[in-house]
């Protein structure tokens, strides 16, 4: 639906609401004014909004408009019947995660409608403006005759500017691991992108999942996402190339309606991250202040942590997840030779995808039963013995009945032995047929996961998830996800391995939404000998920095643990921390490289990691991060002169020096390189 209304000169001040011919246009403005938010009605009572960034339009004149399957479209006919004005300055804590301390300052707009005719329904929208971007919702109070809302689909618009370059994903109502493409937005052609190695995924009309992230030709740099999605159907964006528009497509699933809330209710926030460098995106907080605070009260029990374990093997063949194959890798011997490895190498935890049974074809999974050749209890007392945890692993192969069946029989099994993490799964179709991975259905399992979870401390890692939206904030447990092509792409891709510009796209796109899993620190890049057809497309030092570079509060050294033994590439990844005081993106452009820097918590000290797409670059670093007056001993892992990805991709080069605040560094990153630093403080 697109709305008409005049756009008014850009007001200095605050908020305002103006008469412009039939009704009013309302305007509110960031903290520092440089974006401000119009919403008006137009001629037929439809409501709508446009935004500005430093006196420019950002998205032109845009509809907002509700379809229900039992009532007329709520489209047309409103009234204002009050506008409130509210502004915020806060901070609060992070109990984990990429800085300690978030500020929030904002300001809000709330526009409260009513139809003027029958059926005189009402709906608020709420808009808060940041410095960095803006969000808003829909929120419907309780009403007279109606209780019960079914939305088939929610009409919000985004009309564009101009004709941006965008990083987009297809609309896939199932899966999130395609690959970004870098187009025009008029080229956005999502349906023709299914020629990817995906096992059922339902790619929805011409739309492209969020987070979606676009560059203007003045070189604002823009991200449309969601935040608080927690009982609401995840939402694609509808492309249309043409008209530059995109409106939210919600998914669908076994009934005709997208939605079912009782009301009152709050949809999630639409977000739109405004900034006018690349960087910017990176380091908004945005998307976590949309959020409530969190729920759960004490969380300390939450660990976050480096582990090893056999995903890795699992994925070349050298090992399997089911018995019957002869190659059963979750064995206990093969437990204790990583809890060995773990407790030698400051890596705090283990994970064993295939100990339990269920594994065969037709059999469905039982979550508390370890097949016979793992001693389950064994294994988490000898994981005490050496100081190291067992993170649990529950892949349900999307038969969500069965898993809900025994969700508090198997929390209360690792509650019992003091397994604190665990890694769920979500591959192939749902159970029951007709339901979708980004549908309120899947949603609201979610949520009962978590909060399942939480009554018995536990933290989850989701696969095969709903898209991160920030609600990490107000549960904690919701340690990390996946949703994101990973590095299990590089055995199963045709062409061979990830493009080497993939990890320098997924900064400034995916990882918008939150933490992702991705399984760094692979070294054998060949895959020799269990995959001579593929490979890693990257140096190691890329590997090493992804450390660095991709936020995971529990992060996987995913390669076999006998191609870190004897590597002196591996110290990185037994100094690199997880959990961080804060953090900085030093510089970076999307699809090129990125660097960052990042000062782990309870420490002084602090790591640095940087990486390219194939072309090899120089690069400058400024250390003005580090704490003035002291002195850091760095070691630098980086490229040698004859180092490429392709042709020589393991050859590092490591050395250490003392820096300080004052000194910059000029590094040369080779073709599909990276760098690595540890700085600690002396």
């Amino acid at each position: 639906m697109r709305v008409f209304f005049a756009i008014l000169v850009c007001m200095t001040f605050l908020c305002s609401c103006e008469t412009t011919g039939l009704e009013k246009e309302c305007t509110v403005t960031s903290p520092n004014n440089s974006i401000k938010v119009s919403f008006a009605l137009n001629e037929t009572g439809q409501a709508g909004y446009h935004v500005e960034y430093a006196g420019n339009p950002v998205v032109f004149p845009s509809g907002m408009s509700f379809e229900f399957t039992d009532q007329p479209p709520l489209d047309g006919g409103l009234e204002i019947l009050d506008v409130k004005y509210a502004s915020a300055d806060s901070s609060w804590e992070l109990p984990w995660g990429e800085k300690r301390k978030v500020n929030d300052q904002h300001n809000e707009m709330l526009i409260k409608l009513a139809e003027s005719g029958e059926p005189g329904r009402q709906v608020d929208i709420r808009f808060r403006v940041f410095d960095d971007g803006v969000g808003f919702r829909y929120e419907f109070p309780e009403q007279v005759d109606w209780d019960t809302a079914f939305i088939k689909e929610e009409n919000t618009e985004f009309r564009l500017t101009d004709n941006h370059r965008v990083w987009w994903t297809p609309g896939d109502w199932d899966i999130y691991e395609h690959l970004y493409n870098d187009t025009r937005f008029s080229e956005i052609d999502a349906l023709s992108k299914r020629n990817e190695p995906l096992a059922q995924t339902y790619i929805h009309e011409n739309a492209v999942n969020t987070p979606v992230t676009m560059k203007t030709a003045a070189g604002l740099y823009l991200a449309f996402h969601e935040a608080a999605l927690l009982d609401y159907s995840g939402i694609t964006l509808k492309v249309n190339p043409t008209e530059q528009s995109m409106v939210s497509s919600l998914v669908g699933g076994r009934a005709d309606h997208k939605v079912e809330l009782a009301l009152p209710f709050k949809t999630p926030w639409r977000t739109i991250l405004i900034s006018e460098n690349a960087t910017g995106l990176v380091e908004s907080d945005m998307i976590l202040n949309l959020n409530e605070p969190n729920r759960l009260g004490d969380v300390s029990w939450i660990k976050p942590l480096k582990y090893v374990g056999i995903w890795w093997s699992l994925h070349l063949g050298k090992e399997s997840w089911d018995i019957a194959s002869g190659k059963h890798g979750a064995t206990t011997g093969n437990a204790k030779k990583h809890i060995d490895f773990a407790a030698e190498n400051n890596i705090g935890g283990v994970l064993f995808e295939g100990w339990n049974t269920g594994w065969e074809p037709d059999e469905p999974f039982d979550f508390i039963t370890p097949y016979p050749d793992y001693d389950l209890e064994e294994v988490v007392r000898y994981g005490k013995e050496k100081g190291v945890e067992l993170i649990m692993h529950h892949e349900t192969f999307s038969n969500v009945p069965v898993y809900e069946q025994q969700l508090d029989t198997a929390f209360r099994l690792m509650h019992r032995l003091g397994i604190g993490t665990v890694k769920t799964g979500y591959v192939t179709a749902l159970k029951p047929e007709g339901e979708y991975h980004h549908g309120q259905w899947m949603v609201r399992h979610h949520q009962r996961v978590l909060e399942a979870a939480a009554k018995y401390q536990i933290a989850v890692n989701a696969h095969e998830p709903i898209m991160a939206t920030g609600t990490r904030r107000t549960y904690p447990n919701a340690i990390s996800r996946e949703g994101v092509r990973g590095q299990e792409f590089n055995v199963y891709d045709p062409s061979g391995s990830l493009r080497t510009d993939h990890l320098t796209v997924v900064p400034f796109t995916r990882m918008l939404a939150g933490p992702i899993d991705y399984t760094p620190g692979i070294f054998n890049l060949s895959m020799n000998p269990y995959k001579p057809n593929n490979r890693v497309s990257t140096t190691i030092t890329h590997q090493l920095a992804l450390f660095v570079i991709i936020y995971n509060p529990i992060q996987m050294a995913a390669d076999l643990i006998e191609y870190y033994e004897d590597n002196p590439a591996f110290q990185f990844i037994r100094d690199v921390g997880v959990d961080w005081e804060e953090s900085k993106v030093l510089d970076g452009e999307i699809g090129d490289f990125i660097t960052m820097a990042r000062k782990e918590r309870d420490t002084h000290d602090w790591f640095v990691g940087s990486l390219t797409d194939e072309n090899e670059r120089e690069i400058s670093i400024a250390l003005d991060f580090l704490e003035e007056g002291k002195t850091y001993k760095a070691t630098i892992y980086k490229d040698a002169e004859t180092t490429h990805w392709d042709t020589n991709p393991t050859e590092v080069v490591i050395e250490t020096t003392e820096l300080t605040h004052e000194d910059l560094l000029n590094i040369r990153l080779a073709p599909g390189g990276g760098l690595a630093i540890s700085f600690e403080r002396q």
